[in-house]
């Protein structure tokens, strides 16, 4: 068992908002790990390159330096994507962990290289206790369209945890969408590097937890570029003992004069024992910048609830329609039809 203190934040704020790092005690991390088989990877073109092989991977940050270690000693899927499509295409990889593949530790390198456009989709699934620990790099170089849309539909009784490292060259997008369901404590680092001009990071996230999950979420991006852009745009719900912490920093360094940064975190708290905590933060060294950053968490208005009841939803129905509606402008930055039904059917079925 290990006690791990994790995603601590780039710049120290006062203890007492108690949300600087997050502890986690009586961690399992498997010492010996098999290969892991349940991976299914469907790719509809030979632009899109996936290879079996693994580069050594740096971060800035990551989620713990503990957790990086583990991904380099015991990683059991290693794999590099490299992008050439010139028409938008798309790959999935959906992992699956079960019994007899319950410990997922994987490398994943994409580049997506000059004027190149693609989407990438990483599931995350399982219905017994397991560990998922993960560590994906990505390079977009100049004039690509890269698209990540991660999925983590883990169990409650499995410990998720996402490093995420990018770098952002010129007039290349980067957007990521980020469905975060699962997981006992699912706990993700994402760092955006955005060194290019008039490059672009979207980062659009829903969370939903229940029972007494902990959702901690530290998204970090440093602006260099002249007239970069970053937009981070947060939504989520909990129920029941569920606890979130969101941590966003907008970084404008020297050099990226122009550049616009916006984050908002909204939190729709449905019980009385839920817990959000939240710490949008901007720094500057700049001149001419734009930053904006906003922060809220809520019950369901009495009002919103009436006027649907009067329409005929029961209260559990109205709850469902509410949450979903904030939820609905990320999940429609999800061109997969496939993949919005299944986040409309898990929404759904984690409220009930």
């Amino acid at each position: 068992m290990e006690k791990l203190k994790l995603n601590e934040t780039p710049v120290r704020t006062s203890r007492n908002f108690n949300i600087n790092n997050i502890k986690l005690e009586n961690v399992d991390l498997p010492k010996e790990v098999q290969e892991f088989s349940n991976l299914i990877i469907k790719n509809e073109n030979k632009d899109i390159k996936i290879d079996f092989e693994k580069d050594e991977i740096s971060l800035k940050y990551g989620v713990g330096d503990i957790l990086l270690e583990n991904s380099k000693k015991l990683s059991n899927k290693n794999l590099k994507i490299t992008i050439d499509s010139k028409q938008k295409k798309e790959a999935f990889l959906d992992f699956y962990l079960d019994e007899t593949n319950n410990n997922l530790i994987e490398n994943i390198e994409i580049i997506a290289n000059e004027n190149s456009k693609a989407t990438i989709y990483l599931k995350y699934e399982s219905k017994v206790k397991s560990f998922h620990n993960g560590v994906l790099k990505i390079l977009a170089k100049e004039s690509s369209e890269l698209n990540i849309v991660i999925v983590n539909l883990v169990s409650l009784d499995t410990n998720n945890f996402i490093s995420i490292d990018s770098e952002v060259l010129d007039n290349a997008n980067l957007n990521f969408t980020i469905v975060d369901f699962g997981g006992k404590a699912s706990v993700t680092n994402l760092y955006s590097n955005i060194t290019g001009k008039k490059a672009e990071n979207n980062i659009n996230t829903i969370y939903l937890g229940k029972e007494n999950q902990l959702i901690d979420i530290n998204y970090i991006g440093e602006l260099k570029g002249e007239k970069s852009n970053i937009n981070i745009e947060v939504q989520g719900a909990l129920k029941d003992n569920a606890k979130k912490h969101f941590k966003g920093t907008i970084d404008f360094k020297r050099g990226c004069k122009k550049a616009k940064g916006n984050e908002n975190e909204f939190c729709t708290l449905l019980s009385d024992t839920a817990k959000s905590l939240a710490l949008p933060m901007l720094l500057c060294s700049e001149e001419d910048v734009e930053g904006n950053h906003s922060s809220a968490a809520g019950k369901i208005g009495q009002k919103e609830l009436f006027y649907i009841m009067s329409r005929g939803f029961n209260h559990k129905e109205a709850m469902k329609l509410i949450v979903r509606a904030n939820f609905n402008n990320i999940i429609e930055t999800i061109e997969n039809i496939e993949v919005k039904n299944r986040i409309a059917y898990e929404i759904d079925n984690r409220l009930d």
